[in-house]
């Protein structure tokens, strides 16, 4: 790849950034570097054919799949740039200071490495790239997704991090730099000249040994395995290449075996091997070097597993039987063996473990090739916890959840982080009942309390775990249900429960305690799979009225996982804000039911008989249509949640109410950038709110969630809808003859290529425009969002704005248009302004 343009922008007589560079050992390497110019940036770089690509990330990378981080391509970068570290000199391009921030090795998603650099240039071609970090910091699966052309500048993408088992919650990039470099400015003045010592991730490279050292470096350290993990799964397959394995009720773990490098760890990097020692002292006998995967359990004299005894198991006081189960091979001699079908890995695992000294403890998972069905069937009568499918030809996927292997729960099962405890009752002894939560984004959400599943044993451990954390803070902002007397404690220690089902308001059914898991962190705890906040099909109470929601755990967005069960819960949480936008207003309904895949068609006529009594609908000529047809009319929250439930993902009210449906309560200016950059629109709305400022008009600006801006005028259904039309021509030709070059007022697309069309038609009876805080059926979720006109300035990305960011935006970002409402526009004398008065009536 040619480096024309990064050589092109410096001056190495002055920068003493890299020219050149290549690897010398062959894996594919990543890094990002913290680079605080005239403004403070991530620099996200993967090295690809020779150069490292790069993108400039504003906020910095995120370990947080809720994250959607705007990345700005750039151009290629050296292969050495990843060791550059330092002051670029003022005046410079780039001028400020860099410090490497994370850095390591990363690899395509194939279960091929042979595949690597063709499925990451085919990724980076699409503008689909999907990929695994193995950093310091930054760890697991991410994808860099491509902004389509229209929705932003044409080298705009998205930075996510996938849902897997190194997700976390609440993450912040800043919080991992060092005081001494977050004091230092971006060396605008010229002042700086070498950084202040510093650490902010341990090193995998050091700039001054270069690429050999660190090469060196892996061979010392070995490679640490991060378990595969399976997805949950609704249905069981009958597929013949799949084979099963009963669903083991444990801990899980990887064992090194050999006499030195004999270990035990748990899947968060805890080490089993002072706890279980005879599966520790197991491995240690055996002669050959090996890596296994497999789970800890108890069994009692019938089988049976124990698992609340687990986490107090004493060998020497214990009547259970320890077992480490194994199911899976992923080094032999030195060899790595993931990339092997599964089949052949189980069939050298069993080999391998019959040449070993013979213990009762290390033991062979033995598996079934029956179908799905018929293994159902005999996991319900022999009280199986559930099963696991695996594909018989799969690879080992490390450190990553994956279809290839597939979990079934005969019994409904949920980790929780426990939150608070209730007092005992009656004969019952140290707490009656616990109060626990699951992270959800960045907030801890009540599930339920769960009083039965303790003996006498566990409940005293349980309170002596609990009397540390002990606090006066109630960790929920959401409403507990609770009797009696309720002492919070620090959400840290997390229990596993099974219940029946989940509730229609987002609670477990008679959760049942299991056990601790000292193998889990807190921040790991979330809805999994189909275990989720909500029910498939939910009956729900808004208002006073009674409205069934369903197919809530259907995909909606499929790149981002976004269901239309968080459509709703969405709009449910939005509903104040929405609702005064669309309050009496007639409402043409988009539905798309089955997701932004899916073009959907409109609907404006409503059959009155197969709608609830308590949706209002409104007979009104319609020119499309050339008849009266009945609108559904904005009323409530219900009505709104109604039109979601039927598919309705963007929600587009007329302009005026169905009272007066000729006089419009807005005039709307429509800027649509046309293949051009952003930047276009930008400059135009700011001229637009230049012009309404000269005839002494207020306006507020939105983004339209798609690839525009909307600006609005309230006029309050004084002017017929032919006045507010002509009037908002004459301001979009005031505001093209201003900018010529740029804009344009022609309706045909082929007669105003690349420029930004300032659309005044709208403002026509019966036309629609996407509400404020509407959701947009367009990639990343993104939200038809109103701004405080000094947001509309070079930083504006409509892709900030999405129903992950809204609802912490509205905490803590005052209502742009609070205002909108108290003044109605007075079109006649703003006219009078420029023109005599009579061109324009009442």
């Amino acid at each position: 790849m040619s480096l024309a343009n990064y050589n092109a922008k410096r001056d190495f007589t002055r920068t003493s950034e890299p020219k050149g560079g290549k690897s010398a050992t062959g894996e594919l390497r990543f890094v990002v570097q913290r680079h605080h110019a005239s403004r403070l940036h991530y620099d996200f770089r993967l090295e690809l054919d020779g150069v490292l690509k790069s993108w400039a990330v504003p906020k910095g990378p995120s370990m947080n799949p809720g994250d959607k981080r705007l990345a700005m391509m750039v151009e290629d970068h050296p292969y050495n740039y990843q060791y550059f570290e330092g002051i670029i000199p003022a005046g410079e391009y780039g001028g400020g200071v860099v410090i490497t921030w994370d850095q390591g090795t990363y690899t395509s998603l194939s279960t091929s490495r042979k595949e690597d650099v063709k499925t990451l240039r085919a990724g980076l071609k699409s503008g689909d790239l999907k990929f695994r970090l193995n950093g310091e910091i930054l760890k697991g699966e991410f994808a860099l997704v491509k902004l389509h052309k229209g929705e932003a500048e044409d080298n705009a993408w998205l930075l996510i991090k996938h849902q897997d088992a190194f997700a976390k919650g609440k993450f912040n990039s800043e919080d991992f730099v060092p005081v001494t470099i977050k004091q230092l400015k971006n060396n605008k003045d010229g002042k700086l000249t070498q950084l202040p010592k510093h650490s902010p991730v341990k090193r995998v490279h050091a700039e001054k040994n270069g690429p050999a050292s660190a090469k060196q470096e892996k061979k010392k350290a070995g490679t640490v395995y991060q378990p595969m993990l399976a997805t949950l799964a609704q249905h069981l397959t009958d597929d013949p290449d799949w084979l099963y394995e009963p669903k083991l009720d444990g801990y899980r773990a990887i064992g090194y075996t050999g006499k030195k490098a004999a270990a035990l760890i748990s899947r968060n990097g805890i080490a089993f091997n002072d706890k279980y020692t005879a599966a520790f002292e197991a491995l240690q006998a055996m002669d050959t070097g090996a890596v296994v995967d497999g789970e800890i359990v108890l069994e009692n004299g019938h089988g049976k597993s124990a698992f609340q005894d687990l986490q107090n198991y004493d060998s020497e006081k214990s009547r259970r039987t320890l077992r480490y189960y194994l199911f899976d091979l992923l080094e032999l001699n030195g060899h790595d063996l993931r990339e092997l079908p599964l089949i052949k890995r189980k069939a050298l695992l069993k080999a391998f473990l019959d040449n070993q000294p013979q213990n009762d403890t290390v033991v062979y998972l033995e598996y079934t090739a029956a179908t799905g069905s018929e293994l159902l069937v005999q996991s319900q009568k022999e009280g199986w916890e559930g099963i696991i499918g695996k594909d018989s030809n799969s690879g080992y996927e490390s450190g990553r959840r994956s279809d290839r292997w597939l979990k079934y729960k005969v019994q409904a099962s949920q980790e929780a982080v426990i939150c608070g405890y209730t007092a005992p009752k009656g004969s019952r002894s140290h707490i009656g009942s616990l109060i626990l939560g699951i992270w959800q984004d960045d907030t801890l959400r009540y599930v339920g309390n769960c009083g039965t599943g303790f003996d006498e044993a566990s409940l005293k451990d349980l309170y002596m775990r609990l009397q540390p954390l002990k606090t006066d803070d109630k960790p929920f902002t959401d409403k507990v249900s609770y009797h009696g007397k309720v002492q919070w404690v620090r959400p840290e220690l997390v229990c596993e429960v099974t219940f029946a089902e989940w509730t229609a308001e987002g609670s477990m059914r008679h959760p049942v305690y299991k056990g601790l898991r000292m193998d889990k962190q807190a921040e790991e705890v979330v809805p999994e799979g189909f275990a989720q906040p909500f029910a498939d099909e939910q009956t729900i109470k808004v208002g006073k009225q009674t409205l069934r929601l369903t197919n809530q755990n259907k995909l909606y967005w499929p790149d981002e996982g976004i269901t239309k069960g968080e459509l709703l819960a969405y709009y449910r949480d939005l509903a104040p804000h929405l609702m005064p936008y669309l309050k009496d207003k007639p409402i043409s309904m988009r539905r798309q039911p089955n997701g932004i895949s899916d073009a959907g068609f409109f609907q404006k006529d409503t059959d009155t008989a197969h709608l609830p009594g308590w949706v209002n609908t409104y007979r009104l000529y319609s020119e499309s249509n050339d008849k009266d047809i009945n609108y559904i009319i904005g009323r409530d929250e219900a009505t709104l949640l109604y039109m979601v439930n039927l598919g309705c993902i963007e929600i587009n009210p007329w302009l005026s109410n169905y009272q007066t449906p000729d006089h419009p309560e807005y005039l709307v200016i429509d800027l649509d950038p046309h293949d051009v950059p952003f930047s276009q629109a930008v400059e135009a709305a700011l001229k637009t709110k230049e012009v309404f400022d000269r005839l002494q008009l207020p306006c507020f600006v939105k983004t339209s969630g798609s690839k525009g801006l909307h600006i609005y005028c309230y006029v309050g259904g004084v002017y017929e809808y032919a006045i507010v039309r002509k009037f908002a021509e004459y301001l979009a030709n005031m505001i093209h003859e201003e900018l010529p070059d740029t804009t344009s007022i022609e309706r045909n697309p082929a007669k105003r290529k690349n420029k930004t069309y300032i659309d005044f038609l709208q403002n026509r009876r019966g036309q629609t425009i996407a509400a404020p805080y509407s959701v947009r059926p367009k990639r990343g979720a993104t939200v038809s969002t109103p701004l405080h006109w000094q947001e509309v300035n070079g930083e504006l990305s409509l892709s900030d704005f999405t129903i992950y960011t809204l609802p912490d935006r509205l905490k803590h970002v005052a209502d742009p248009w609070l205002a909108l409402h108290a003044v109605k526009a007075d079109l006649q004398q703003a006219l009078s302004l420029v023109q005599p008065a009579s061109t324009i009536g009442r």
